[in-house]
């Protein structure tokens, strides 16, 4: 900061003379003006900045139109099936050896990639981002506007990832041997019984709802950030409800699982993991982190 008396000897200072006002040191830090301004533009905003870019983003998905949410959450459904396609496109091509499951798992971030960088409605997204703005004024309004989107949204997404399975199961456009392993990857999800999905779903949306947080201030290392932490779910074996739903679908799909266990072994107790690690672990602590400087 400067402070008065530098104030006041930069006011002094002729205006043409802009060279003599960068090199003069501010304050006791023995900075230039523009040194400060430099300091000032590569630290990282604080948590109470990231908290409102995210609540204001949250406050504009809320009042979105049903129409909007519907079809950018079909997209992302449809986006989001490429997380299995390309693992399993790394699963048969490279060799069977003990890091081959840690290097297929990079392709589990390819589309999160997709749905993130191109701003398509993801359901655990929206367990932070429209969250935030109900916890900071939880009227029955914003309630019911929670509600509306995530409803929209999570039918949207199992919507397009019942397409995309559909489309991979029926159409020749998925090679045999590529159809093959994708199904393996889902047959290794359900070996998880309902208590083990539901453990397993906290960690994922907790790591989901950390990659919204973390965007902001990421600027040029979104790819990143979203590559880092999708990987770490797959590699880490948690389960995630949308990204799962299109391995259950295809496993449906090709008559090796039924409809009721889909529900009940792998939908709900997913669903209510991703909500409990994306909204009640990460989205009411970073608001509990913040709520003193943003309400003072």
């Amino acid at each position: 900061m400067v402070d008065d008396r530098a104030r006041a000897d930069i006011r002094a200072e002729p205006r043409g003379d802009v060279r003599a006002k960068a090199a003069r040191p501010q304050g006791n830090g023995g900075i230039t003006e523009r040194e400060s301004r430099d300091i000032e533009k590569r630290s990282a905003p604080r948590a109470p900045v990231i908290y409102e870019i995210v609540r204001r983003h949250g406050e504009e998905e809320l009042i979105r139109p049903a129409v909007s949410l519907w079809w950018s959450g079909v997209a992302a459904g449809v986006s989001i099936s490429f997380s299995l396609i390309a693992q399993a496109l790394l699963q048969l091509h490279l060799p069977d050896e003990s890091w081959r499951p840690l290097v297929a798992s990079f392709g589990y971030s390819v589309g999160f990639l997709m749905v993130v960088l191109s701003r398509q409605q993801l359901f655990t997204e929206d367990t932070i981002t429209v969250v935030l703005p109900v916890t900071a004024h939880p009227t029955r309004r914003n309630f019911a506007l929670l509600a509306r989107v995530w409803s929209i949204v999570f039918l949207a997404n199992l919507t397009g990832t019942l397409v995309a399975a559909l489309f991979c199961t029926l159409t020749p456009a998925i090679a045999p041997e590529l159809r093959e392993e994708m199904l393996a990857i889902g047959r290794h999800m359900m070996e998880n019984d309902p208590v083990q999905m539901f453990f397993r779903a906290v960690p994922a949306g907790f790591l989901v709802a950390a990659a919204v947080w973390l965007i902001p201030s990421a600027v040029n290392a979104q790819f990143s950030v979203v590559t880092v932490m999708t990987w770490l779910i797959a590699a880490g074996g948690f389960t995630h409800i949308v990204a799962g739903s299109m391995e259950a679908f295809m496993l449906i799909a090709n008559g090796e699982l039924a409809l009721g266990d889909m529900l009940g072994t792998f939908m709900v107790p997913v669903l209510a993991g991703n909500v409990v690690g994306g909204t009640v672990l990460f989205a009411l602590i970073s608001y509990a982190q913040v709520m003193k400087e943003i309400d003072g």
